[in-house]
């Protein structure tokens, strides 16, 4: 069969048809443990009753229709949303990327509106916030930037978990405006600040100091995944403005840009819109994730399982030399390696496992919330087997 599909993802050699909880089954019947959720993406596993049901019931119902109109499943998912986060307004769209250009676009409005003609935006090293233009040079990754330049002006790169470099650009800036940040960096190898609660209180404190708006993108991190709604509630801050998409539809397409207190009402009519964002069947899926994730305890079992893995591949790899580090915040797990290792998923999918590899030598774990104790234990154990026969070459 001839490709037609433009070139732009090295894809594994297999097709998956149908999927339960943390497994996959492939076209030719077999079975492999999902240890990446899509990206972070199905938090719910594959085929959630719930969320089945849920998407179903408003398919019947009503898919889209214009955000010139009330939508009341937007207003529900809205409602939640701030009542979880504590915060105030929500703009939906329809991925990560989108909500971080909300976010970048908050962030002009807020200079503008203060006089600043130039506005410009702290973002950090290794960090990652989508593919579009801006958000690519948001990114503080040169591989995905080349060939797409001029990139757009107005970030100020600095390095991730440095707060000296982030008070040396308030010494010597004045046309800052915000701090772009996410509290655990995913794409970039699972990069945890080493005090991570201090890390963003300081960042909030400097914020506030210099009347910036500090943005959180929590697209990778929120919903559930670190052990909480959202990463930043891991400490005593509120966030300005927080991106979310990846596990808030469970695989449905949908993206929110979340603002609070004074970030809330920067956006006014005609400023930003989205044809798709927010639509009934997208904000459904929302809402079952939600109450599905509360019903069902699944932040908690987050922080639980992500412990036994982290744990567990530690007591695999204590005296295994070329493994540098396992490091968890809740269901984000990395494993770095002494040397690159992008041929571990390969082998991990001959093992009949799905798992990916970020940063050159980090293999990424991001496996969906309800997988159970005798499944990570599964994870391990594969896992384990294939790195040490990649480090054993």
């Amino acid at each position: 069969m001839t490709n037609h599909l433009m070139n732009t993802y090295m894809r594994q050699p297999v097709t998956f048809v149908k999927g339960d909880g943390v497994w996959l089954w492939d076209d030719k019947g077999e079975k492999y443990l999902d240890a990446l959720a899509g990206v972070a993406v199905n938090g719910l596993g594959h085929a959630h009753p719930k969320l089945v049901k849920a998407i179903s019931e408003q398919a019947a119902k009503l898919i889209h229709v214009s955000n010139i109109y009330n939508i009341a499943e937007q207003e529900a998912l809205a409602d939640k949303l701030c009542e979880i986060s504590g915060m105030d307004k929500v703009f939906f769209c329809n991925s990560g990327c989108e909500a971080n250009e909300a976010s970048i676009k908050l962030a002009r409005l807020f200079g503008h509106n203060k006089g600043i003609d130039n506005p410009e935006i702290i973002v950090m090293d290794q960090s990652f916030h989508g593919r579009t233009l801006a958000t690519l040079s948001a990114t503080g990754n040169s591989k995905v930037q080349v060939g797409f330049e001029p990139l757009v002006s107005g970030f100020i790169r600095v390095p991730y978990d440095d707060i000296e470099a982030v008070k040396q650009v308030a010494a010597r800036s004045n046309n800052v405006v915000a701090i772009l940040v996410e509290p655990v960096q995913g794409e970039g190898g699972i990069n945890i600040p080493k005090d991570a609660g201090t890390y963003l209180e300081v960042l909030r404190q400097i914020c506030d100091a210099n009347d910036w708006l500090l943005m959180l993108d929590e697209v990778q991190t929120g919903i559930g995944r670190t052990g909480t709604w959202f990463s930043f509630q891991h400490t005593i801050i509120m966030p300005d403005v927080m991106s979310l998409a990846k596990g808030l539809g469970s695989g449905v397409p949908i993206g929110a840009c979340v603002a609070h207190g004074r970030a809330a009402e920067l956006f006014t009519y005609g400023k930003h819109g989205s044809t798709f964002g927010g639509n009934p069947l997208a904000c459904a899926a929302g809402l079952a994730t939600l109450k599905t994730i509360e019903e069902d305890g699944l932040r908690e079992n987050a922080e639980k399982i992500g412990h036994v893995i982290r744990a567990g591949f530690e007591a695999e790899f204590k005296n295994t030399k070329g493994v540098t580090t396992v490091r968890n915040a809740g269901l984000m797990i990395g494993i770095e390696l002494d040397r690159p290792c992008a041929e571990v998923v390969k082998m991990a999918l001959a093992a009949k496992l799905l798992i990916n590899v970020t940063a050159g030598n980090v293999v990424r774990l991001l496996p969906p919330l309800v997988m159970g104790e005798a499944e990570a234990n599964e994870l391990v154990q594969r896992l384990a087997a294939v790195i040490k026969a990649f480090l054993d070459r």
